[in-house]
């Protein structure tokens, strides 16, 4: 693709003029607006083979068969799916002229406060190829319904523009989708490649690249690291999260997470539900700079992309590789990943709340309250502190905090003689007795002296040591795949 950005007019008139691919447009919930923008510009009959809008849902399900949501990534697949199978019933014997055949089916729901939805492509990259797909889920940021479905339409003809000219460089496809759209319009959190045009595409490094590109403040992939949506994982369910660098994983950095867990679980208002864990890695614990002390505080992210009230990127780079090495070691305990530019603890539990009103839990080290009792790390916008704090601890969420030895002093530090500045002592006393924040009582004292970065030294330099603190499967898999800098 050029540098210079096409306008959306232009890369529909572009794809309409080559006049090589013919496909479906199938649209529920926000008009035809995709459609549209191709008929719009003239020519639109080389491209558009049908047009389809199933808006009644005894029509969709006759169509595409029943569902118990409408809006939701088994929808669209149903709807891609089944017009892609009839466009080639109704138009194969066209693949002697050179056609490609695709369908682009989105399926969404546009409301005042905030819109959502499902966009697919499902398309031959090349002339008699097996199909390719790429999904989205994405929020639509705008107030008014039609601002909405404006943003829809420009966003389906990015995606089918990257689909067609930037399958080849998914990154590239991924940086353009917000073309001539801004972040405070549309969130795309969460990115799908299947299929032989991205056989070599790793969907661990694509939810990566849209929190790195500011399409989203986060994104999530599973163990066996398949990109996933929040709702799909979160929705009703109460949350563990534990934030941190996992460079490597440490003994100690489990026993914090085993036993918060221990504890979430025996309350009485999760009602024995299981809650979801997630080990949550942000882009200034994967910046290069971000690797030199677990328990600093936030570093300046340095020039912002966004501005303030949406997600602020950081300047520093991000080694892929290294990135991937800490996936493989999570993937290795089972572990569902966050990664996000949450900077903030509070910005964190605020985004896990949309998606979730159960119980919300943070497992850390007592050393991390210094972020939360630092009024410099908050903004005068969000209320300061206190209203920082309030996004925290709202819906019953809480912190389970485990004890840290201080080296130097040899005192060991706990939620309750956390050493407060005195103007804070009160608020800190209040938030011990209202149980927001919970010390975790039964842990493993052996572990306290252990420090990520002298593990890490000890793997880089060749001291075997290193293996007695870490946990045994992640030992075997630093060492096959000389992970970190492994040194045997």
């Amino acid at each position: 693709m050029p540098d210079e950005k096409l306008s959306t007019n232009q890369k529909a008139i572009q794809i309409n003029r080559e006049a090589r691919r013919q496909g479906t447009f199938a649209e529920i919930g926000a008009g035809q607006e995709v459609a549209r923008r191709f008929f719009r510009v003239g020519g639109a009959a080389g491209t558009v083979a049908k047009t389809i809008s199933a808006y009644d849902m005894a029509v969709s399900d006759a169509i595409y068969g029943p569902a118990e949501r409408y809006v939701s990534r088994r929808r669209l697949r149903a709807m891609l799916d089944h017009e892609y199978a009839l466009l080639l019933e109704r138009l194969g014997a066209k693949r002697e002229n050179g056609a490609t055949f695709f369908v682009f089916a989105d399926t969404v729901a546009t409301r005042k406060a905030e819109g959502n939805g499902w966009l697919g492509i499902k398309f031959q990259a090349d002339r008699g190829a097996e199909p390719s797909e790429i999904f989205l889920h994405v929020r639509m940021l705008d107030k008014e319904n039609e601002r909405q479905q404006e943003a829809l339409g420009v966003l389906g003809v990015n995606l089918i523009y990257g689909a067609f000219f930037s399958h080849h460089e998914p990154d590239a496809l991924i940086r353009s989708l917000l073309d001539n759209l801004t972040w405070e319009r549309i969130e795309v959190d969460m990115i799908r490649f299947a299929g032989p045009a991205f056989s070599g595409v790793d969907e661990r490094l694509m939810a990566l690249q849209l929190v790195k590109e500011g399409l989203t403040e986060a994104a999530m992939f599973t163990a066996q690291g398949e990109a996933i949506q929040w709702a799909e994982v979160l929705y009703k369910k109460p949350v563990l999260v534990q934030r941190g660098s996992f460079r490597p994983v440490t003994r100690a950095t489990l026993d914090v997470l085993e036993r918060s867990l221990e504890q979430f679980v025996q309350e009485p208002e999760l009602k024995s539900q299981t809650p979801v864990v997630l080990m949550e890695m942000t882009l200034r614990h994967l910046a290069t700079r971000a690797a030199v002390s677990p328990t600093a505080p936030p570093p300046p992210l340095g020039a912002p992309k966004r501005s303030e009230g949406g997600p602020t990127l950081s300047s520093d780079p991000i080694d892929p590789t290294d990135f991937l090495h800490r996936a493989d070691t999570l993937q290795a305990l089972g572990q569902t990943v966050l990664i996000s530019n949450f900077a903030r603890f509070h910005r964190l539990a605020s985004y896990l709340s949309r998606y979730t009103q159960q119980p919300i839990g943070i497992a850390m080290g007592a050393s991390h309250l210094q972020e939360i009792f630092d009024e410099a790390l908050y903004n005068q916008s969000e209320g300061g502190l206190l209203g920082g704090l309030g996004q925290l601890f709202k819906n019953d969420n809480r912190l389970y905090v485990y004890p840290h030895l201080d080296l130097d002093s040899g005192q060991v530090i706990t939620a309750e003689n956390y050493p407060v500045p005195p103007h804070l002592r009160h608020l800190h006393q209040f938030l011990l007795e209202s149980r927001c924040l919970r010390p975790v009582r039964d842990f493993n004292g052996d572990l306290l002296p252990t420090r990520r970065l002298d593990v890490l030294a000890r793997m880089q330099s060749g001291d075997a040591l290193w293996e007695q603190h870490v946990p045994p499967q992640i030992v075997e898999v630093i060492k096959r795949g000389k992970l970190f800098g492994y040194k045997a």
